[in-house]
């Protein structure tokens, strides 16, 4: 027994060996973050809208006897958004740069009006922008263009870099100023995701240490006392820990959130099987999605989300880290960032060790606001990861060696 066990052990070792191996080296190959980037994104969009369709069906019948309701304008958004990140995939970099600026001031514009009658108030934030029918959220699409805008900047002003001066000028006072019509709007989550865009940006360009120290500090007594200036915000911050302390209160979402993901258990309900989603979890289509992917996916649907998440980061780090092009790098990290920081957080709520702020899950909550801007940057990555030299080789061999198509020949008469 002994003689067999050590005799199988180096095989089983070497087998492991093996397997590394080979992930190392399908890891490392040029096309890889150009495939993950694709097959995470449609993922995550397949996923999305299975759990937009489960989870509003009850609410959607509700009010307009039709269960499919909400799920039918998410398909809206998914098909208006696919081809502009295919659009954004194909823009040349030069053309993305030249439109970075304008993009930054039509944000701005577009969130000034938001504090014009044109403003629409939802839970009690004035947030949106609606003209007839037609409404979106201004903010979401603020987190691109100020991404877009300050990797330009940095990119124009590599070889300056050194001097805190130029770190720090204009990107960080253009930010202040969007952040503060952001703060107008009461929205304080999509405030705190925009200064850890920024933060994460002045660390890649190489501010030092101690001005880090200083924003931490200064961004967390702003936060806390924003928090404590609105009477719900101060409830959530203080019933975010123990929800089930003021269940029939301020701590009524979370502790039913958290009640959806303990249910759920290692594979969940199942899809539709849900029991949170009729009427007892709020947002459950939007900001507290996750709990019901939880409920009806369990605990192995909740990790392969968060997987998908983290394979998205991993590849705009693969080509934020490989490029020669400050652009392309600044960029790549402030799209990570931006929606890995999102899911953290969105995951963070659900689990109630992060105050409810109303972050939606990238790519899986509903909404239209939230989807075009998210897609648009997953198209900018993809676009990254296929002209990275490497990259572009392997795409331009497979087309050379890919077999033509036999001509038929027509049979005379």
């Amino acid at each position: 027994m002994s003689t067999s066990t050590q005799i199988g052990a180096p095989e089983e070792t070497h087998e492991q060996v093996g397997g590394i191996a080979a992930l190392k080296e399908a890891l490392a190959r040029p096309l890889t973050p150009y495939y993950l980037l694709l097959g995470c994104t449609a993922l995550l969009l397949t996923i999305g809208l299975i759990m937009v369709l489960s989870a509003s069906s009850v609410t959607s019948y509700e009010d307009s006897r039709n269960s499919y309701a909400v799920v039918q304008r998410q398909l809206v958004w998914v098909c208006i958004g696919l081809p502009l990140a295919w659009v954004g995939s194909r823009l040349p970099q030069r053309t993305l740069r030249n439109l970075s600026t304008l993009g930054l001031v039509g944000s701005m514009v577009l969130l000034a009006l938001t504090l014009t009658p044109l403003g629409v108030t939802r839970n009690h934030q004035t947030n949106w922008l609606g003209v007839g029918q037609f409404v979106i959220q201004p903010s979401e699409f603020a987190k691109l263009a100020v991404i877009l805008w300050a990797g330009h900047v940095y990119a124009n002003k590599q070889r300056r870099l050194g001097e805190l001066q130029h770190v720090l000028m204009p990107v960080v006072p253009g930010v202040l100023a969007v952040t503060a019509l952001i703060l107008l709007q009461r929205d304080l989550g999509t405030a705190l995701v925009l200064f850890a865009i920024t933060l994460s940006l002045l660390w890649v360009v190489g501010a030092p240490a101690r001005f880090f120290t200083l924003a931490a500090t200064v961004i967390g007594v702003g936060a806390f006392w924003l928090a404590t200036t609105s009477t719900e915000r101060r409830q959530r911050l203080l019933s975010f820990t123990d929800p089930f302390k003021d269940y029939h209160d301020s701590g009524w979402q979370a502790a039913h959130g958290l009640l959806a993901l303990s249910s759920g258990g290692i594979f969940g309900k199942g899809i539709g099987a849900s029991q949170q989603k009729w009427g007892t979890l709020p947002e459950s289509h939007t900001d507290y999605i996750f709990a019901v992917l939880g409920e009806e996916l369990g605990l192995v649907g909740t990790l392969f989300v968060v997987g998908l998440f983290l394979a998205i980061a991993w590849s705009a780090v693969r080509i934020a880290t490989q490029t020669r092009d400050p652009f392309v790098r600044y960029v790549s990290f402030g799209i990570m960032v931006w929606l890995l920081g999102q899911m953290i957080v969105n995951v963070g709520m659900v689990l109630s060790v992060l105050p409810v702020i109303g972050i939606p899950l990238p790519l899986v909550s509903y909404g239209g606001s939230a989807l075009l801007p998210s897609l648009i940057a997953l198209g900018i990555l993809i676009g990254f990861a296929r002209r990275e030299p490497g990259a572009a080789a392997a795409l331009a061999a497979r087309k050379r060696t890919r077999p033509a198509r036999p001509v038929k020949q027509s049979r005379g008469l």
